[in-house]
């Protein structure tokens, strides 16, 4: 959708769960709009703070030199009582006082459902920039913060397979990915782990600890002694890992530790990827507005640059990749017979 209108200021907000990468997408933003002679505030605190008109200006000067650094300047928060009609309407009252033309919010999908209520009663140019460690936007290959995440976890998991190697110990790690597995598949390739569970392997079987001991258990019949790590994405076992430690503990007779990565992931100096990432929807970002699109976000798919309606970032279902899939089962589910042709059960 877009409209012709003037844009001389852009507001811009971070929104919902923080990511890495949020304060090289704010510095891009600002950079690409003083190049064209636009203003730019940022309210604090998110919708929340666009309801308190609680806002600051940013030039060169309070971004050119934060894209290395994790969280926000503008800092980020969710809002309740934004999604009234009350909250919309005064919303939109305090970006007319501020004669805002354009609005750019940097989140997730929580936040892109508060841009689309926005939209009902504010008539200026809205995009989203996709701004979540969970990867878990339709339309868009890459979020910014995703690459970070899954290399913090990566790190994580390469140091507790150090210790669980040397004590032959299983560990569950648990990452975050809210109901997506893009964190557990990414960050358990990387590192090699025995076993991941994941929501989008959990939907036509979901596993029982009876399948999962007898993993286990077939992996030491392979290997001897040795360490096990299994990633465990959130929401995906009733109790967590610390439940799921117990139980497994319980039925092995050895030990079984639970690790959970928790906000750790959303921290750390944005890697490269997201760095690029973040500057070039940032960037992109300032192009639409000037243009007049609306209600749109701004995206990356096959490293082209895309716009993909609001509402179906959250409606269509982003699909993790069949042949990540194949990878799991075929290098994390081995099956080759040992010298003693023992065998992993495909648990």
């Amino acid at each position: 959708m877009s409209s012709s209108r003037l844009i001389e200021r852009i507001a811009v907000i971070t929104s919902g769960g923080d990511a890495p990468g949020m304060n090289a997408a704010l510095r891009a933003v600002v950079l690409a709009a003083e190049h064209d002679g636009i203003d730019v505030v940022g309210f604090r605190h998110g919708y929340e703070g666009l309801l308190n008109n609680d806002y600051m200006k940013l030039g060169r000067d309070e971004v050119e030199h934060i894209l290395q650094y994790s969280g926000t300047i503008i800092k980020s928060a969710r809002s309740e009582r934004f999604k009234t009609d009350e909250g919309g309407i005064e919303a939109a009252h305090n970006l007319d006082a501020q004669n805002v033309d354009a609005f750019i919010v940097i989140g997730g999908d929580g936040s892109f459902r508060g841009a689309n209520h926005l939209a009902k009663f504010w008539q200026g140019p809205i995009i989203g920039i996709p701004g979540t460690i969970d990867n878990d936007l339709f339309g868009t290959d890459n979020t910014i913060g995703y690459d970070t995440a899954v290399e913090t976890a990566m790190d994580a998991l390469d140091k507790i397979r150090d210790t669980a190697e040397a004590m032959d110990r299983v560990f569950i790690v648990e990452v975050m990915g809210r109901n997506a597995g893009y964190i557990a598949i990414s960050s358990a390739m990387a590192s090699g782990a025995e076993r991941m569970i994941l929501p989008e392997l959990q939907k036509d079987k979901p596993l029982t600890i009876d399948a999962l001991v007898k993993h286990v258990e077939g992996v030491n019949r392979v290997r001897g002694d040795s360490s096990y790590v299994m990633v465990l994405c959130e929401n995906q076992w009733p109790g967590g890992a610390v439940r799921l430690a117990e139980q497994l503990e319980d039925r092995l007779n050895f030990p079984c530790r639970p690790c959970l990565l928790g906000h750790v992931q959303r921290g750390g100096r944005p890697t490269a990827m997201d760095r690029i990432l973040a500057t070039r929807l940032g960037v992109y970002a300032v192009q639409l507005v000037q243009e007049g699109i609306t209600g749109v976000m701004a995206g990356i798919e096959k490293n082209e640059l895309v716009t993909t309606p609001l509402e179906d970032t959250w409606v269509k279902r982003k699909v993790l990749s069949q042949e990540l899939i194949d990878i799991q089962t075929k290098c994390f589910n081995p099956i080759k017979k040992d010298r003693h042709k023992a065998t992993v059960d495909k648990a």
